[in-house]
């Protein structure tokens, strides 16, 4: 009788985690396409194919839901970046590697550069404590990663926020972009299409490491 409870549990378990998982994938592309406040929890739920009820079951609310979509980015980011500040390298490959892990997570959930888009021209207004935490920790990686290369002379010293917007910002741009740039090359940009992820990439480690060590482009 205890067996077949535990298997019963077990089972609700799973199917709970499902739901779970298919609501924060639904919740993703309805953000993604229509932004927090056209974002509509039945067609989420539809989506998701589920009922209404297990949004609220599962997350309380629309805002608790779009908060976990965005914790869920800025979370893997941090701990991928935190591994790369605290790699047995120099501060230029650490460099590297943080860029990497950006582009990484970001290709991994295609959803989240247009969601960021929107909740940056918003003025962050729904992101909460924990989301901002986690944003704190990869700034706070990358700050570790220069100081490491300024106290080794391998970098000048410079303002953290501005390295990493312009890390972030261009990989956001170019993961976002996809559809549009198709849509200029047919319009007689043909370069728009052609470049490739690895080629952005490398694009940003590149400059990145030319302003912190000085260099001319």
């Amino acid at each position: 009788m205890a067996q077949r409870t535990r298997r019963t549990r077990r089972r609700q378990e799973d199917r709970s985690a499902a739901s779970r998982a298919r609501l924060l994938r639904a919740a993703a592309g309805e953000f993604a396409a229509r932004g927090f406040a056209g974002a509509n929890v039945d067609r989420i739920a539809r989506v998701a194919r589920v009922n209404k009820a297990m949004i609220y079951y599962h997350f309380t609310s629309k805002a608790a839901l779009y908060r976990e979509v965005l914790r869920d980015m800025f979370e893997a980011v941090s701990v991928r970046v935190g591994a790369a500040a605290q790699a047995p390298t120099d501060p230029c490959e650490k460099v590297r590697a943080f860029v990497e892990a950006i582009a990484i997570e970001a290709e991994a959930r295609p959803h989240f550069p247009p969601i960021w888009f929107r909740e940056i021209a918003e003025n962050g207004a729904h992101l909460d404590a924990a989301t901002v935490g986690h944003m704190s920790q990869i700034v706070g990686a990358l700050g570790r990663i220069l100081h490491e290369g300024a106290r080794t002379g391998r970098f000048h010293e410079t303002n953290t926020l501005l390295v990493h917007a312009g890390i972030v910002g261009p990989l956001l741009l170019y993961f976002a972009s996809d559809q549009l740039r198709r849509r200029l090359a047919r319009g007689g940009i043909p370069l728009a299409a052609s470049v490739s992820r690895d080629e952005v990439v490398a694009h940003v480690q590149r400059l990145a490491l030319i302003a912190l060590e000085g260099r001319k482009a």
